[in-house]
């Protein structure tokens, strides 16, 4: 029952966060365009159903690293750890699938894109490895070296791009990768497009998103119902119980964030295997948006692994339903002040929500204490009798 209560609070609390920032955006859609503000509203929270079944499956394909992101963050919110390095990691795993995408051709059939996308993973995974490191060994805190490692990530990725055969100077970015280093579209071609005349105009979903649903349950499975994930969550939770129980702090810290690292390098894996749809790593000083949006989409999940299946698939909806925007004279970057806003919302009714049961744990207090009180009085009075 108490677990139902829990969940049902930290639900309403993402409802609300969502609802505000929905409100928020609505007032700046009045401010911006008053004559469209409403349509802009609807626009937005009709999605990828602007387009039918095709904008469905851009929802999905802007889901997949959303979700992955998610779980990155999220992973490491649940073992104590603030993962804001996950738009670094991104970008690192998303080279390394790069390279191996485009270099190792003699790889046959899927073999080619499964090396590919654990050479994200691995890839992500060290980059991960080294905030926990630094954070285990040496005591830094991990917001510091992972925005570091942000940018040290991407000047050096943009370096080496530039002085490799992966660079298309005419494009300002990446080659596409071959041929069977592309993620298999799995049949979802055949189910989210819209029929032109004799023509298919297929959206860009493609096999990621089963990727990133299946490991979402398989992290949900792994913090819950395995001893690892317990002692990774219980050193989160109370690192000197933890180390009083036996296990090992620095392990914990530098295994979570190689976890969470490679999460976040799978995200860029599945990004930049499916060049068609017009993902590259492009050479500029601008970090990869999905990182920092998986903090949010970690947030409204509350940081279960299957709560952030929903709500990457939500931040995905609303960010394709505001691509519409432009056709109603608004500018395309709005979607991302409201997507902000509910991000700033979600923190704050995270706070309400921790305060309001700090508030509920006193008063719980008080009230035991008052009733012992007047037990132990009432067993004086009837000694007093007795006696």
């Amino acid at each position: 029952m108490h677990k139902i209560r829990k969940a049902l609070s930290s639900m309403s609390a993402s409802l609300l966060a969502i609802a505000a920032g929905l409100l928020a955006g609505f007032i700046i859609l009045l401010i911006s365009n008053p004559a469209n503000a409403l349509r802009g509203l609807a626009t937005i929270l009709l999605g990828g159903w602007n387009n039918g079944m095709k904008g469905v499956g851009q929802v999905l394909y802007y889901a997949t690293p959303l979700i992955m992101t998610g779980l990155s963050v999220g992973f490491a919110f649940k073992t104590g750890m603030f993962n804001i390095g996950a738009a670094g990691q991104l970008m690192v795993g998303g080279l390394a699938a790069v390279y191996v995408g485009a270099t190792w051709t003699f790889l046959p059939g899927a073999a080619h894109w499964i090396v590919a996308l654990l050479a994200g993973m691995l890839a992500g995974m060290a980059w991960g490895m080294v905030v926990g490191l630094f954070k285990a060994l040496l005591n830094v805190h991990e917001v510091i070296t992972s925005i570091m490692l942000n940018y040290i990530g991407m000047y050096g990725i943009n370096y080496l791009i530039k002085n490799s055969h992966l660079f298309d100077p005419l494009k300002n970015q990446t080659v596409n990768v071959a041929a069977g280093a592309v993620l298999p579209k799995a049949g979802l071609d055949q189910v989210f497009y819209i029929l032109k005349g004799k023509y298919q105009d297929a959206s860009a979903v493609n096999a990621g998103i089963l990727i990133a649903v299946g490991l979402a349950i398989v992290i949900y499975i792994l913090l819950n119902k395995t001893t690892f994930g317990f002692e990774l969550k219980a050193c989160g939770y109370n690192r000197h119980a933890s180390r009083y129980a036996g296990i090992s702090e620095s392990r914990a810290i530098i295994t979570s964030m190689a976890i969470a690292g490679g999460l976040a390098g799978i995200a860029g894996a599945l990004m930049y295997l499916a060049p068609a749809s017009g993902m590259h790593i492009h050479v500029a000083e601008v970090l990869a948006e999905q990182g920092f949006n998986g903090i949010a989409v970690a947030l409204l999940g509350m940081s279960n692994p299957l709560g952030i299946i929903f709500t990457g698939l939500f931040i995905a909806h609303i960010t394709v339903g505001g691509s519409y925007l432009q056709s109603l004279r608004y500018m395309k970057e709005i979607i991302e002040v409201i997507i902000g806003l509910i991000i700033y919302f979600s923190a704050f009714s995270l706070l309400v929500r921790d305060v309001i049961a700090r508030a509920g744990k006193r008063r719980a207090r008080k009230t035991r204490l008052l009733a012992a009180r007047e037990g132990q009085d009432n067993l004086s009075i009837q000694k007093e009798v007795d006696g």
